[in-house]
């Protein structure tokens, strides 16, 4: 049964004050919670902020195009075309010294010289299991670098129409007469020096060089 007494203005004053005062601490509660998200106290001092992007994102294209406006690629081929072997009417091959006369105790140097005199590129092993140094004086043959020859391999080129090329480590003469009987003999036979005549012979990938080349030991 409700009272009939009237209430007083003072009631109404506390009242008021009570409503207010708990808005405001509303609002402040609020404030120090959005302080808290932005200054993070409790991070550590040396962690940097997260990175924040910059740069424009990627744009959504407008459309996706179908199979009837999409153009379609004529098909091609990735494998690269093949060269066929050489031929003897294709290459010139040649012997190559680093001099023409040796004075006492230089030993010569000798290299191949390789050229596709042919129209279209071509393969050819030039490893150093084809390839064969013979030196002689007239007839009678004083190395070969295939008596003593070490762990001989393969490598297959393709050499382009009109390139030479030419071995780039030469194989060296130790100025000895070979013997597969005395490759590890350290006295063999020295060929004789004084201005004695020696003539290279090479060949390579099976092809012969067409023509010597001499030199002159000391």
């Amino acid at each position: 049964m409700m009272s009939g007494r009237p209430r007083t203005a003072a009631v109404y004053r506390r009242r008021r004050l009570v409503f207010f005062g708990g808005l405001i601490l509303l609002v402040a509660a609020i404030a120090a919670g959005v302080w808290l998200a932005i200054a993070q106290p409790w991070a550590d001092a040396g962690a940097e902020p997260a990175p924040t992007s910059t740069s424009t994102p990627a744009s959504t294209p407008t459309s996706t195009p179908t199979a009837t406006d999409t153009p379609s690629p004529e098909p091609t081929s990735d494998e690269p075309a093949t060269a066929a072997p050489c031929q003897a009417r294709d290459v010139t091959v040649e012997a190559v010294t680093d001099a023409d006369t040796y004075p006492s105790g230089v030993l010569p140097q000798l290299s191949i010289s390789l050229t596709n005199k042919g129209d279209a590129d071509c393969t050819i092993d030039v490893g150093s299991t084809t390839q064969v140094f013979t030196v002689a004086s007239g007839s009678d043959t004083w190395w070969r670098s295939t008596d003593c020859q070490e762990s001989p391999s393969s490598m297959v080129v393709t050499l382009a129409a009109g390139q030479t090329v030419t071995s780039a480590t030469p194989v060296q003469w130790d100025r000895t007469r070979s013997d597969v009987a005395t490759c590890d003999q350290e006295n063999r036979p020295r060929a004789p020096g004084g201005g004695a005549s020696y003539h290279v012979a090479v060949s390579i990938g099976g092809f012969e060089g067409v023509e010597t080349r001499q030199i002159l030991l000391y």
